[in-house]
C-alpha cells in the first residue's frame, strides 16, 4: 500500500501547486478542512509537547496545534519539497525547525517525539506500512499519532460518490479556486485510489499501535485518527 512509482508524478504537481495550494484545499474540502484539524488535534497535543509535523507543506497542521496550545510547543516541519519548507517563514511567528525528507526515513532517533501530525499528507507515503513503522518509532511511549486526511468509505455507494466527487466535482472547484494550476489537484484522485478503505486502515494502525480512535466526517469521506504508541 502506498503510492509507490506514482510517487515522483504527484511530488512534481505539488511543487507545480504551491502558488494556490491553501485556496484550493479549502475550496475542494468544502471549507471544513479548518475544523478538521481542530478535531483531530484537541485534546491530542498538549503545552510542552514536542511536535512532528510529517508531510508538513505550510505546516497547517503545527499552526492548529500552537493555537490551541497558546503557542508552548516545539514544532518541527518535515516534508519532501524544499520549496514548500520555504514558504512557511510568513505562516509563522518564529520559524520552527525546517527538514527534508520522506515518510519512509525519518531522520530523528528512537521516541523522539511527543506526537506526529500529518494533515493531507499520509496519503502520498511511498510505503504506507514502512511510513506507519518509522512515525511509531519516532515517537515516545505513549505519543500520539493525529491524522486529518480523505476518508475511502467501508460501504460501496458511499464509496462511489466520493469517488465521483473527487474525479469530477473537485477539478471544477478547483478550476475556480485555483485558475489553470487548479487543475492539477487532479492527481489526487490517483493518490485516493492508492488509499486504503478506513476500516484497512484503521487495521493497519493496530499493527503498530496500542489504540486507534477513528473519526469520520462527510459520511466516511473525510477522517481525523488518534493513534497511540
Amino acid at each position: 500500500m502506498g503510492l509507490g512509482s506514482y510517487w515522483g508524478e504527484v511530488i512534481e504537481v505539488l511543487r507545480e501547486i504551491i502558488p494556490v495550494y491553501d485556496k484550493v484545499n479549502s475550496y475542494i474540502s468544502l471549507g471544513k478542512d479548518v475544523e478538521h484539524r481542530n478535531r483531530g488535534i484537541a485534546g491530542r497535543v498538549f503545552p510542552g509537547n514536542k511536535i512532528l509535523d510529517a508531510g508538513s507543506g505550510f505546516g497547517n497542521m503545527s499552526k492548529t496545534a500552537l493555537k490551541l496550545c497558546d503557542g508552548k510547543i516545539s514544532i518541527t516541519l518535515y516534508d519532501p519539497l524544499v520549496p514548500m519548507l520555504k514558504n512557511t517563514g510568513t505562516h509563522f511567528e518564529k520559524t520552527p525547525d525546517l527538514i527534508n525528507g520522506v515518510f519512509e526515513h525519518i531522520p530523528f532517533k528512537n521516541e523522539e517525539f511527543d506526537a506526529v501530525l500529518c494533515g493531507y499528507s499520509l496519503r502520498d507515503a511511498i510505503n504506507l506500512r514502512i511510513a506507519i513503522s518509522e512515525i511509531h518509532r519516532v515517537l515516545k511511549d505513549k505519543g500520539r499519532f493525529v491524522i486529518v486526511d480523505l476518508g475511502k468509505p467501508d460501504e460501496a455507494v458511499i464509496r462511489f460518490g466520493v469517488s465521483f466527487y473527487l474525479r469530477f466535482i473537485l477539478p471544477i472547484l478547483a478550476l475556480i479556486a485555483g485558475g489553470r494550476l487548479g487543475l492539477k489537484f487532479g492527481t489526487l484522485y490517483g493518490t485516493y485510489k492508492r488509499w486504503p478503505q478506513n476500516k484497512k486502515l484503521e487495521k493497519l494502525l493496530l499493527e503498530k499501535f496500542s489504540k486507534v480512535e477513528f473519526e469520520k466526517d462527510l459520511m466516511g469521506g473525510a477522517i481525523m485518527i488518534a493513534a497511540y504508541k
